[in-house]
């Protein structure tokens, strides 16, 4: 059965139906709301829209979909609604109508559904995020440092790429930077970023602008519940958590995500990297099903070492027969175990396709890279102009 956007779009007129003029537009419900709940939309040049919900969850939108979202943001009348989108699009206005409330109704159900993928397409049909043109991209991946903590040792993290570290107020003018720009996340990541005693700040900070926000660790310090609860507190969104299986820190960072979830019945999607290993192979399976009795909800594998394809392909398997969800777009630390090792298809070569489209690297000194371990810089976030930099990505 057709979504209501696809029967839309059927009628859809392409010269009468000019798409909305590209921009970012924001709606902050008033205090009587009981949602209260915030909205930041932004439009493509080609119509398509992300429509932000509480800077926690990131929705993908057609051109109609959009279309709607701009008239929710902007509190116009919906009998206006009904008459603009009926001579837009050829429908009858009782149709445009109806439509127009299945979309806030849906809206309002994500609103108040917990434990939310932070990017999601609803019912509608997928496109994939960077299958179009786009006025910059979806998620900026900040290494806030390529330090480790004490103990561990990494040759494959790039520490002479880069000379110093930027400080908080750096770091924040970036964030400000990107959001200008239209980009409506920021992903946390490193070395371990935890490291960093202005993590809090920063997540802070990109809440308080509107971003959603995630980070990457390898579980240090997510054992302590109270720490753990700052980031929360904070507006951390979601989380992937680098698993070393034989560590007791791993689990135990599992266990105090989910100890908040079920205590504060907190929004906060938790997702695990596990890198298979010719020592850990053998109990992928095991591993993964402990993985999802731990309340994750999603899992990305890698492996080491060429050899371990067919296990690696397995373990895949494996996870969709118990319905764990698998992510492959995130950037898992440089760490000993993890030399930048993303298990992509074949098909999508050594990085990811969406690297330099629909997301960016931003190394600790603030050059820009199309992903983490793409060694061409595009730029400097903080020194060159936004246009600059996303010029050059959109030649990568």
């Amino acid at each position: 059965m057709a979504t209501l956007l696809e029967r839309v779009q059927k009628r859809l007129n392409p010269e009468k139906a000019k798409p909305l003029s590209a921009g970012l537009y924001s709606y902050v419900a008033p205090p009587t709301d009981p949602l209260n709940y915030r909205l930041h939309l932004r439009v493509e040049p080609g119509g398509e829209g992300l429509l932000i919900l509480n800077a926690s969850t990131i929705l993908h939108l057609n051109r109609t979909a959009t279309e709607f979202a701009y008239h929710l943001i902007q509190n116009t009348p919906e009998e206006e609604v009904k008459e603009l989108v009926s001579q837009r699009y050829r429908v009858d206005k009782k149709r445009a109508g109806k439509d127009f409330f299945e979309l806030k109704e849906r809206i309002h159900a994500l609103l108040e559904t917990p434990d939310l993928d932070p990017v999601t397409y609803l019912d509608f049909e997928r496109q994939r995020p960077y299958s179009a043109a786009l006025g910059a991209p979806y998620r900026l991946d900040c290494a806030l440092t390529y330090a480790l903590p004490k103990g561990s040792s990494s040759p494959a993290a790039p520490h002479k790429r880069v000379e110093r570290e930027l400080s908080t107020k750096e770091w924040t003018e970036i964030l400000r930077k990107a959001w200008d720009a239209g980009i409506p996340q920021a992903l946390f990541t490193g070395g371990e970023p935890t490291l960093r005693d202005d993590l809090v700040e920063l997540l802070q900070s990109a809440e308080d602008i509107g971003m959603v926000t995630g980070l990457i660790t390898d579980g240090f310090k997510m054992g302590d519940t109270a720490y753990l609860k700052t980031l929360l507190d904070a507006g951390l969104d979601h989380a992937m958590i680098i698993l070393q299986p034989d560590d007791k820190q791993t689990w135990e960072s599992l266990a105090s995500f989910a100890y908040w979830k079920d205590v504060l019945a907190d929004d906060i999607f938790i997702a695990a990297h596990l890198t298979l290993t010719k020592k850990n192979a053998s109990s992928a399976n095991e591993l993964i099903d402990r993985l999802g009795h731990s309340g994750i909800s999603a899992l990305s594998l890698s492996e080491n070492d060429k050899s371990l394809s067919e296990q690696l392909h397995s373990a895949r398997d494996h996870a969709d027969f118990i319905d764990l969800p698998l992510v492959w777009d995130m950037p898992v630390p440089y760490s000993e175990l993890n030399p930048v090792a993303l298990e992509l298809d074949e098909a999508r070569g050594s990085h990811p396709e969406g690297a330099g489209k629909a997301w960016l690297y931003v190394e600790p000194d603030g050059d820009v890279l199309p992903a983490q371990g793409v060694e061409k810089a595009l730029g400097n976030m903080l020194k060159d102009d936004w246009e600059k930099v996303w010029g050059k990505a959109q030649k990568y």
